[in-house]
């Protein structure tokens, strides 16, 4: 059950979030402080980092809790779903779990188009790829052991290439395309299936 008090919380985030989105596309990520963004918010920038640790948190989000969420959602799907399908689940989950499809593009555009958010989110998702290994490697009925399975790291870093290979088509054509559809293309193409 949502209590008053998470319901005022979602509606303080949002409020942040929108001020924030706004003055990065009107002056760029890099010129928009968090003073400003406070101020036009608000709120008291130690308001502020209650609700985001970061002045990166407003673009990428707590990049630690999706990579979690998307380590759990691969670990919950059925045994005999393959490695491919599973990380294909996870990352449509991840997709919708937080924004709505044009925030989500607004914010895939910042990510794409700002040098310094790029080389962050790149960061995280490594680590993101790391935590899977383990999971995929039981997916796949090998043994886990002190050197990671191959086919596990390969399987991994081929679906990260093609979901931001994906999100970068996808915000290039200001998201007129079918996000899921362009990473099943992608995919296709590795496989050497499409």
């Amino acid at each position: 059950m949502t209590t008053l008090w998470d319901r005022s919380r979602q509606v303080a985030v949002q409020a942040i979030l929108d001020t924030a989105v706004r003055l990065f596309a009107e002056q760029g990520y890099e010129q928009t402080t968090i003073a400003q963004i406070a101020r036009e918010a608000g709120i008291s920038q130690r308001s502020l980092f209650r609700y985001f640790g970061t002045k990166e948190d407003l673009v990428c989000g707590d990049q630690d809790a999706l990579g979690e969420m998307l380590k759990q959602i691969v670990e919950q799907q059925p045994a005999g779903m393959s490695a491919w399908d599973a990380l294909r689940t996870g990352f449509e989950v991840l997709l919708t779990a937080n924004h709505t499809p044009d925030r989500a593009l607004e914010l895939s555009r910042l990510i794409f188009e700002t040098p310094s958010l790029h080389a962050r989110y790149i960061e995280k998702r490594l680590r993101w790829q790391a935590a899977l290994v383990p999971v995929i490697q039981a997916r796949l009925g090998a043994a886990p052991g002190p050197a990671p399975d191959p086919r596990a790291k390969a399987i991994i870093a081929t679906v990260f290439a093609c979901a931001d290979t994906a999100t970068e088509l996808w915000v290039g054509h200001d998201g007129r395309l079918d996000l899921a559809d362009l990473y099943d293309q992608c995919l296709a193409a590795v496989r050497g299936s499409g």
